[in-house]
């Protein structure tokens, strides 16, 4: 069922046009992600499409019935109820009819009721449509849905009399998040949902997205998040909207495919035009060649001239360099103790030497960015030690860009820090982080939070330090610009340690990671699939040695094979979903090779040389075979 269309939908803010001609339909339990740079236009979309803001041309046409939620970014509940109360205001209608079930079931224990069976018997029939109507609404699960949404949110530790009003903006931004899942709106718009939001929180809600019964629209700029979630893309570049069908990394193999055989049919006409030009231009002037060189340029000009294929639009451009290198010992950090008034970390120990790369991790509250602060004297250690090694010099990157809020101009926000650099350098440097022309005299305090991250990462790249602290460096950066600085770290000669809740990113830049929790610190060599890995491992190691102290009459020896075995039958588990899902991600792939094959063969400049359409249909044969042998794997994965 088709819920919602978007047509020929146009938006300009003044004479700046941000949307063209846009198109979009969104059919139940559609799963769409919307993609495209800072500033694209993906939020202001999504708001129109939630009824919060105007358009200027085109139509959205909904069914009348059809519901839509939406949340804005970073939006805190406000509220002066507690957190349970809240919560019950979604409700509301199931409350209601509560109170009318319990006041026909007094009416219903009333003697002159009883002693009256007409009027007894017209209770009884109000008493059970009642009924039925508030258990097919959700009357008797409602406060558990509740339950497993705030627990889900991670809100499990939390006292629910708690006052919202007194809960952190990041706690309020979640329970608006919570509220609105409660309601179960048809149409599901989020817009950046994921801030906020530690690792196993992000988990939580993969899963609950999946198995959600309305339909999603959702922008995001986590990875891992759009490629476990969506089936849609919609991109927006340039004013004008695309769709791919496939998760996120189908939708990056599709568009460089695209831009592949694009560009291949454009240089092929292109070639075609330089030879009918040149024989025009050779033979117009003879007498012999006249008629033959007219109709060569009747042909010119009935010819439809592709434009050239645009690229992706234009990317930043940066590197991290050091000004010279530290010793081996970067940094040892023991028994430390960091807090404001009180402890919020305790016991903390570990090490970094030359060249580490090293995510801090854990669940939001335990102290991350804390320690961070505590690392670069931000705020004073409460006990412990924290020693440097030599020749160490610090580039620290704050989550909240604390100290871009200057009322100075971009170029003087540079410039100022190192005034004996050329204008023309700094305009340069700035350029590389996509401040062009008149973006250079924006004053900061303006800016985006986008624009804002990118001028903090150049501050820092000019630092040239060969330590980097980043706390979470890649919040509000667009999903271009998250690949640049990934590639740029990767490259650093010097040592990181940082903190994220983006996997992906965590994936590719980690070598080792290190868990905060209130028992202090554990370290893991590698990146986060194996950190999740070995966690798996743990949690199911704790659960043998439950079981084990429950059934201590068991022989050990016996009890110790069986959790081996156990152990063995959950690794080849998880290794056999893994080659499932990667096995689903190459069927996908090659049908969509197979299409574009199919397609080919029905071009008349194709099918009519028999050279290529041998070629094609050759190509087509084999990624066939290889679709049936990944079907016939896929389905022998399925059958054990």
């Amino acid at each position: 069922m088709i819920l919602l269309q978007v047509n020929q939908l146009s938006k300009n803010f003044a004479a700046d046009p941000i949307l063209t001609n846009i198109k979009l339909e969104v059919q139940t339990r559609d799963r769409i992600a919307l993609v495209g740079r800072n500033g694209a236009g993906k939020s202001t979309l999504l708001k129109i499409i939630a009824g919060q803001m105007t358009y200027d041309s085109g139509d959205i046409i909904k069914p009348k019935e059809v519901t839509i939620g939406y949340l804005a970014q970073n939006t805190g509940l406000e509220s002066d109820l507690s957190i349970w109360d809240e919560m019950l205001t979604v409700f509301e209608h199931l409350q209601k009819k509560e109170k009318q079930l319990h006041r026909l079931e007094d009416q219903m224990s009333d003697p002159d009721a009883m002693n009256n069976p007409e009027a007894y018997e017209r209770i009884l029939k109000e008493y059970d449509k009642l009924q039925v109507e508030f258990k097919e609404n959700g009357g008797y699960q409602y406060e558990a849905d509740i339950r497993s949404i705030l627990h889900g949110l991670n809100f499990r530790h939390f006292s629910y009399d708690t006052k919202i009003s007194s809960l952190s903006g990041g706690q309020r931004t979640r329970l608006a998040l919570g509220k609105l899942l409660l309601t179960k709106p048809d149409i599901l718009i989020l817009d950046e949902p994921t801030n906020h939001l530690d690792i196993e929180t992000l988990s939580w809600l993969e899963q609950y997205l999946q198995s959600y019964d309305g339909a999603i629209l959702i922008v995001s700029h986590d990875r891992y998040f759009l490629d476990k979630v969506v089936s849609q893309v919609y991109e927006i570049s340039r004013h004008q909207i695309r769709k791919y069908l496939g998760n996120y990394s189908s939708y990056l193999d599709q568009k460089a495919a695209n831009f592949e055989r694009d560009m291949k049919q454009f240089e092929k006409q292109q070639e075609e035009i330089a030879k009918l030009q040149d024989f025009i231009q050779r033979n117009l002037a003879r007498a012999s060649t006249t008629k033959r060189a007219q109709s060569r340029r009747k042909q010119l000009a009935k010819m439809e001239v592709m434009d050239k294929p645009l690229g992706d639009e234009k990317s930043a451009s940066f590197g991290f360099e050091i000004n010279r290198q530290s010793g081996n010992e970067v940094l040892n950090i023991n028994s430390l103790a960091a807090g404001y008034e009180e402890k919020i970390t305790d016991n903390i120990s570990f090490r970094l030497v030359r060249g580490d790369s090293i995510a801090l991790v854990g669940p939001n509250g335990i102290g991350k960015s804390t320690l961070l602060k505590t690392m670069v004297k931000k705020i004073p250690a409460l006990s412990g030690e924290i020693l440097y090694g030599s020749n160490v010099s610090i580039g620290y990157y704050d989550q909240e860009q604390a100290e871009l809020t200057s009322k100075k101009r971009v170029l003087n926000e540079l410039w100022d820090e190192y005034p004996l650099k050329p204008e023309k350098e700094i305009r340069t440097i700035l350029g590389n982080f996509l401040f062009s022309g008149d973006d250079v005299l924006k004053t900061v305090s303006t800016l985006s939070g986008g624009e804002k991250a990118r001028l903090a990462l150049a501050k820092l790249m000019l630092q040239k330090a060969n330590f980097l602290i980043l706390d979470e460096p890649t919040n509000h950066l667009d999903l271009d610009s998250k690949e640049i600085l990934e590639n740029a770290l990767i490259d650093y000669p010097g040592t990181i340690l940082f903190v994220s809740h983006d996997r992906y990113f965590i994936n590719r830049i980690a070598t080792k990671v290190i868990e905060l929790s209130s028992n202090g610190a554990t370290e893991y060599l590698g990146d986060y699939d194996y950190f999740i890995e070995k966690k798996q491992e743990q949690e199911e190691l704790q659960a043998f040695n439950q079981h084990e102290h429950a059934q201590s009459e068991l022989p050990a020896k016996q009890e110790k094979h069986n959790y081996h075995l156990d152990k063995e039958a959950k690794k080849l588990e998880r290794q056999r979903k893994r080659r499932m899902e990667e096995i689903e991600k190459l069927i996908e792939k090659l049908e969509m090779q197979t299409k574009e094959f199919d397609q080919l063969l029905c071009d008349p400049e194709v099918y009519q040389d028999h050279e290529k359409v041998l070629e094609i249909t050759k190509k087509n044969d084999e990624v066939k075979l290889k679709l049936e042998d990944l079907m016939e794997e896929w389905t022998n994965l399925a059958d054990e």
